[in-house]
C-alpha cells in the first residue's frame, strides 16, 4: 500500500484503541516504519528493486523493532502496552503490503521468497477513502470517532474479503476458457470485476484480462519463451539480476536496431500498465567473441 493508507490505517486504529496521543504517536510512527526501505531507491533502482519489501517487512522486523519505543516509552506508557500497540501498527502494515501484488518477503531473515495475496492494487480508494473519511469524521466529531474508524475497518475487510472470492471465481472461469498449467491473477487499479491474468502453458505464456460482469476473456498477447545467445548474456548485467530477482513472470525479447541487439525483459504481471513499467531494456554488440553489453536501463 502506499504511505497515505498506511498513515491513515494508522490513526484510525489508534483512535479506536487509546486516546493516549505517545501512544497514538507510536502507532502512527509505526505504521510507517516498515517502508523505510523506500529510501534505497535515491540509491539506486536496482538496490531498490531487490531490497524493497525485504528485512523491513519480515517477521523478523515485526518482532524486534517495537522494542525500540517499548524501551523508550517504557516509563510513561508502560513497556508492554507500548509494545503491543507498536507491534500491531506494524503486523496491520505487513498484511496491507501482502493483499498488493508487489511481492513481501514476509518470513525475512529466515527465508527470502516473496509472498503477495494479490488481491488490491498500490494504491486502492476502497481502501484509501474509507480511512480518509474515517480520519476526517473522526477529528471533526469526536463523539463518534469510535464507531466512524470501526466502521472503516470493517469495510475494508469486507472489501478485501469481496476482492479474494471475485478472484476465485475470476480463476475457475478462467480454466473454462484457456488450457494452461499455471494461472495467475493480478487486481486492475479501481476495478472490482475486471482482473489481468498471465497463464503459462509449456513455453508459451498467454496475458490479458478476465471479465466476469462480460463474461469473456480477454487474450491481450502471446509470448513464446525463448533462449537466444544474446537472452544470455543479458542476465549477467546488473540491472537484469535485479530484476530477475523480483519478476514472477519475466520474458526477454529480442530487436534489431541497426547493428545493435536489444533485449527488453518484461514483467508480465504488470502487462496491463502504460509506458513499460518494470521492464529492463539492454543493448549488445555481436562479434567473433560473442555478444558484449553496451548498456542497459530498467524502468519501474
Amino acid at each position: 500500500m502506499d504511505p497515505i493508507t498506511h498513515t491513515l490505517s494508522g490513526f484510525v486504529i489508534s483512535r479506536i484503541l487509546t486516546k493516549n496521543r505517545l501512544i497514538l504517536a507510536v502507532i502512527v510512527v509505526t505504521s510507517l516504519i516498515p517502508d523505510i526501505d523506500v529510501f534505497l531507491r535515491f540509491f539506486s533502482r536496482e538496490l531498490f528493486l531487490i531490497h524493497h519489501r525485504g528485512i523491513t517487512h519480515g517477521i523478523g522486523a515485526l518482532f524486534l523493532f517495537p522494542l525500540l519505543p517499548a524501551i523508550i516509552f517504557r516509563n510513561k506508557t508502560g513497556f508492554i502496552k507500548t509494545y503491543a500497540a507498536s507491534f500491531l501498527a506494524y503486523s496491520v502494515h505487513l498484511f496491507f503490503d501482502l493483499t498488493n501484488q508487489y511481492g513481501t518477503k514476509i518470513f525475512s531473515p529466515f527465508e527470502w521468497n516473496s509472498y503477495t495475496l494479490s488481491l488490491t492494487f498500490i494504491i486502492d480508494p476502497y481502501v484509501l477513502f474509507p480511512f480518509l473519511i474515517a480520519t476526517v469524521f473522526a477529528i471533526k466529531i469526536k463523539k463518534y470517532e469510535k464507531i466512524l474508524c470501526i466502521l472503516s475497518l470493517v469495510f475494508v475487510a469486507l472489501y478485501i474479503g469481496s476482492k479474494a472470492y471475485l478472484k476465485t471465481e475470476a480463476r475457475d472461469f478462467l480454466k473454462e476458457k484457456i488450457e494452461a498449467h499455471q494461472y495467475r491473477l493480478y487486481p486492475l487499479p479501481n476495478d472490482f470485476l475486471r482482473w489481468w491474468f498471465v497463464a503459462r502453458y509449456s513455453d508459451e505464456y498467454i496475458t490479458g484480462f478476465v471479465d466476469l460482469f462480460t463474461k469473456r476473456v480477454y487474450a491481450e498477447e502471446h509470448y513464446r519463451i525463448i533462449n537466444d545467445e544474446a537472452i544470455i548474456k543479458s542476465k549477467e548485467d546488473r540491472s537484469v539480476r535485479a530484476f530477475l530477482s523480483f519478476a514472477k513472470h519475466p520474458m526477454a525479447q529480442i530487436k534489431k536496431e541497426g547493428s545493435t541487439t536489444v533485449v527488453l525483459w518484461r514483467e508480465l504481471s504488470y502487462g496491463f500498465l502504460p509506458n513499460d513499467r518494470f521492464t529492463v531494456k539492454v543493448w549488445l554488440k555481436h562479434s567473433s567473441d560473442g555478444y558484449r553489453i553496451i548498456n542497459s536501463s530498467l524502468k519501474i
